[in-house]
Parts: structure tokens; sequence; C-alpha cells
């Protein structure tokens, strides 16, 4: 089975992605992760304005099959959560990287994206 894997993203070994645009860090989870997770019934970010950790647990994903943490990719604050997952979290299953994402994070290093994997390392840690 072939997955999405963009190659504007870096990723974490956990299987969260992060894009940035205009300095902002946008954060969710792979097409592999949903995948692996099955249907998402439930979605829980944190507030705007939260401080997080490089690999700090931020949220947490249900699906059918299990129940798991959401990891930061960079350390930031939180400048956005999807607010839509709330009520349509299988938005996660349908567009990971589009309208499935979780949160958006100004960034306390962008330079931090850099020690992240890139789609060839994440797709070689799938295969």
């Amino acid at each position: 089975m072939s997955f999405e894997i963009p190659d504007d993203c870096r990723y974490l070994e956990s299987h969260e992605w992060a894009r940035t645009e205009n300095g902002t860090v946008r954060v969710g989870i792979t097409d592999f992760a949903q995948d692996e997770l099955g249907d998402v019934v439930f979605v829980e970010l944190p507030e705007v304005g939260d401080a997080v950790g490089i690999e700090d647990a931020f949220g947490v994903i249900e699906s059918i099959k299990a129940v798991s943490d959401i990891y930061a990719p960079v350390s930031g604050t939180v400048t956005g959560a999807n607010e839509t997952l709330i009520d349509e979290p299988e938005l996660v299953n349908e567009d990971p990287y589009g309208d499935g994402w979780m949160i958006e994070l100004d960034p306390d290093d962008e330079a931090d994206l850099e020690d992240l994997l890139s789609p060839e390392e994440y797709r070689e840690q799938i295969e």
C-alpha cells in the first residue's frame, strides 16, 4: 500500500507532520498514522496560547481501535487549533494533510524543523 507523504512537510518518527507557512508551523498526523488508527472518532486539542515543547504530547486522538497521544514536532506557542475536528473528527481520515490538520504553532526556533525526518527518511521508516 502506498501512503501520501507530501514533500513540503517534515516528520516525527511518531507519525506527525509539520509544514511551515509564513513563519507558522501547521501540525497533523500522517496518512500512515490515520490508516493505522482506523476511523477517528474524537480529537482533543490544546488551547490557543498554550506552550508546547518538542515531542511533548499536545493532544489526544481516539479511534475505534486505540487512543493515542499526538506529539509536537517543534516547541512553540499554539496560535490555532482546528475546532472543526470537534464535530468532524473523520476529517483526519479523509484529508490528513489538509482539512484534517490539528494545530498551528508560532515556533520558538524554526531551525528545529531541520531535525525532523525528511519525506524520504519518513518513507523509509514506514516501508
